[in-house]
């Protein structure tokens, strides 16, 4: 958003800052000021002059001589501009002037001064201006010629600055405007701030709704279809068109803005759109066929011409306007071709609407066309500015006299937007803000902002054009940037709770992620994206649930075409990787999401659920693994019952070498040796080990609450007891015998020995504990360990194991 300072003036008549002044007010009260370009900035002692006499160069065929009037005398001027005659009225930049630049149009940093110096041996003592040596184009003074000097209307008063005639005595600000402030995409949004940062009075255009004696309504005819992306639509009859060049100080303002003049018509629509930021367009009201507009969704494939002479192509989520038989233009975005204003239109509509924001961004992305209106309709402007819109441009065309304006406005907007009431609370404000304002003061910030006090319901209302105030909070930070974000004070946090800790979830994760590195692993991250191919590596089934992916709507390519159901081909291929660099005994760890979908094809979100990765091959075993597992359920406060049932069925597992992870009856993850030909598939020459934890179920299952016990103070009573065991029994399963039966004496157990060989007979094992017994509150008599140990014994032996002797 770019405005003028001169164009803020005209509504906060009292302003007299610097440039730097109003970046500096403006940028700390909210409305940020990214730059600024002051137009006269390498101008210098340029006057309006003009020709008294011309003559020609005695040695120069294509050179005159001329004496010009500057006011204040008379000087020889050498040029060879050849627009020129006697009588006309030119800028002169005087001896020790500066201009911009050349005749190029492109600026000299600095600028070029100018000196008394002689052409062709004739004196010259300045130089006459070209519009691009003034630093400007003929875009933005389409009355400049082509070629040649500038040439002033005749009313132009000689000796008075050039630079202040051609409205260059100006700064044009550029600003950093954020999305939810939408009214400051206008010059009356920004002049209201600017008015309340510098305390001065906020003095808007006058509108008044004219026009003669006849009815809009009889002319045109009105009908919205989808209300949701049209909730206002306002339409005016202009009859009468006369096409001419707008007023200087209208061409000004605009070209200050970027804004290149075209003719009274044109230009009155783009002013409009820059002083209310309501863009509007103008139809050929002739080519309109049945004198309706229908405001309609385009039908799908729908071929629509628009003013740039593209022909697009369109679906049914493009919102058009429509006449009685054909579309006219694409709602928000621009006209067609079929109604465009010509030199020859003889009565116009004009069109003043709101249209859905997030409906038009969407739109102007799908056809591929963004214009300054769609710019503006994306953000979601306030449908009670389109009526104020649409009558200062009609204002503004009986003004100019471009036509006569019909009476009345054809108005169609059903559901009126309501202003918000917002209780004010002065007490919160001042506890949010660290500050000690008083309410009147508060108030006040309000009222030179547009706000309005009910008193009787202790309420601020909002206007409407203010869509980003709804709370206490949004109230508190208007209060904060004009009582100065300076100008409060440090102060320290309150309330009883001053320091934070991470959520429950990353807690978990980051004890998952420090034993992984204290047991040696590195942490990997590998893509989401995954190829179908990585199913049948691993060895899935055809019907496994875990081929049922999310597919990539718009992949890179096949081998990341979908999401991953598993988590193990990105470890896996890290270990293949550091295999085949022969990097030896490497451990890896991941934290990364798997996505499961509800059903196939989607149709909602799948299940993100994270997990815990590690893999691992050189030095270590199944049981290493098991063992970094183990201690992470240790640091979790999961030291319940946990079992690991070796039926786990993992296709990518070996057979003999795989468990799940159960804990309380539920299984959150599994472990093992990876299949040799899965190991094989990836290029991994040795035996590798990986151990998948599902964290969402952990993280439910998971506490840090410990309770304290002191050191015991009573004896401990070790029992070791040797077993030979049925080789299919496992040690899971003696173990919770021993905790079922040892009782609230018991303490722990261990297994020290396992052995299998030809001392002892086939089919079976021998395997030895140590188990301790200790009570809290006394030392244990022998009775009550005996007995302890014939629970266990019993146990054991109703499971074919034997005790050895």
């Amino acid at each position: 958003m770019n405005t003028s300072l001169s164009w803020i003036k005209a509504y906060v008549p009292e302003l007299d800052v610097t440039a730097q002044e109003y970046t500096d007010a403006m940028t700390l009260s909210g409305t940020k000021v990214e730059g600024y370009e002051a137009l006269d900035a390498d101008l210098e002692n340029i006057i309006i002059g003009q020709i008294k006499s011309i003559e020609r160069h005695p040695d120069a065929d294509k050179l005159i001589v001329c004496q010009v009037d500057t006011g204040n005398g008379t000087v020889q001027i050498v040029t060879g501009a050849p627009n020129v005659k006697e009588g006309d009225k030119i800028p002169v930049v005087l001896d020790g002037g500066r201009v911009a630049g050349g005749h190029d149009g492109k600026k000299t940093p600095g600028g070029v001064m100018i000196k008394k110096g002689k052409l062709r041996g004739i004196e010259s003592c300045g130089m006459m201006c070209s519009i691009e040596e003034l630093g400007s184009t003929r875009d933005m003074y389409p009355e400049a010629p082509e070629y040649g000097i500038y040439i002033f209307p005749e009313d132009a008063e000689v000796g008075m600055s050039a630079i202040k005639a051609l409205g260059l005595d100006d700064v044009v600000f550029e600003y950093e405007i954020t999305s939810n402030r939408v009214d400051c995409y206008s010059v009356i949004g920004i002049a209201r701030e600017a008015a309340a940062t510098f305390g001065k009075e906020f003095v808007p255009p006058v509108v008044t709704e004219t026009g003669n004696s006849e009815d809009a309504n009889d002319y045109i005819k009105v009908t919205i279809k989808d209300e949701e992306l049209c909730p206002r639509y306002c339409a005016r009859i202009v009859k009468n068109i006369k096409i001419a060049p707008s007023p200087r100080w209208m061409q000004r303002r605009l070209a200050a803005n970027g804004i290149r003049p075209i003719n009274n018509i044109v230009d009155i629509t783009n002013y409009v759109m820059e002083e209310y930021g309501q863009p509007m367009h103008a139809y050929d009201y002739d080519t309109i066929s049945g004198r309706e507009i229908i405001v309609r969704r385009a039908e799908k494939d729908e071929k629509f011409v628009t003013l740039d002479g593209q022909e697009r192509t369109l679906d049914d989520s493009v919102l058009m306007i429509c006449d009685g038989e054909k579309a006219v233009g694409i709602a928000g975005i621009m006209g067609g071709e079929n109604s465009m204003i010509t030199d020859s239109v003889k009565t116009m509509m004009f069109e003043a609407a709101s249209f859905d924001g997030t409906n038009i961004r969407l739109s102007s992305k799908k056809i591929g066309l963004r214009t300054d209106a769609s710019g503006k309709f994306e953000k979601g402007l306030d449908p009670n500015n389109a009526k104020a819109a649409i009558d200062r441009a009609c204002q503004l065309i009986e003004e100019l006299g471009a036509g006569e304006v019909v009476g009345g406005t054809v108005d169609v907007y059903k559901k009126v937007k309501e202003a918000v009431r917002i209780p004010f609370e002065p007490e919160k404000i001042n506890a949010l803000l660290g500050t000690d304002i008083a309410s009147e003061t508060m108030l006040d910030y309000f009222r030179k902002i547009g706000l309005e006090y009910d008193e009787e319901t202790n309420e601020v209302i909002a206007p409407t054009f203010r869509h980003d105030l709804f709370r206490m909070a949004d109230l508190a930070e208007e209060v904060a940037r004009f009582y100065g974000y300076d100008n409060i004070p440090t102060t320290l946090p309150t309330g009883e709770a001053t320091t934070g800790k991470l959520p429950f979830k990353l807690r978990i994760e980051e004890v998952a992620r420090n034993i992984a590195e204290f047991c040696g692993f590195s942490q990997g991250m590998t893509y989401s994206f995954e190829s179908p191919k990585v199913f049948d590596k691993l060895l899935l089934p055809a019907d496994s649930a875990l081929r049922n992916a999310v597919q990539i709507s718009n992949p890179l390519g096949e081998d990341f075409s979908i999401m991953r159901t598993v988590s193990l081909n990105g470890m896996l291929t890290s270990l293949a990787f550091n295999y085949n660099h022969r990097n030896k005994n490497v451990r890896l760890y991941e934290l990364g999401n798997i996505y499961l979908p509800k059903q196939v094809p989607v149709t909602e979100l799948p299940d993100e659920r994270m997990q815990f990765t590690l893999g691992m091959y050189g030095e270590g075993d199944f049981f290493t693994m098991k063992g970094v597992v183990e201690e992470f359920f240790d640091k979790i406060g999961m030291d319940k019952k946990r079992e690991y049932d070796p039926g786990a069925g993992k296709p990518f597992l070996h057979p003999g070498r795989q468990a799940n992870i159960v804990y309380e009856g539920e299984v959150v993850g599994y472990l093992g040796e990876v299949h040799p030909q899965v190991a094989d598939n990836y290029e991994i020459g040795e035996k590798a080990y990986v151990a998948v934890l599902d964290m969402p179920v952990i993280t439910e299952k998971a506490t840090f609450d410990r309770k304290f016990e002191g050191i015991a103070r009573f004896p401990a009573v070790t029992r070791d007891i040797s077993m030979v065991v049925p080789r299919e029994i496992l040690a899971g399963q003696i173990e919770a015998v021993i905790a079922q039966r040892g009782g609230k004496i018991l303490e722990s157990y261990s297994l020290f020995d396992i052995y299998e060989g030809s001392q002892i007979k086939a089919g079976y094992k021998s395997m030895a504990y140590s188990i301790v017994f200790r009570a809290k509150d006394k030392t244990l008599e022998e009775a009550e360990i005996t007995a302890a140990m014939k629970k266990i014994l019993n146990g054991l032996e109703s499971m074919g194991i034997e005790l050895r002797q």
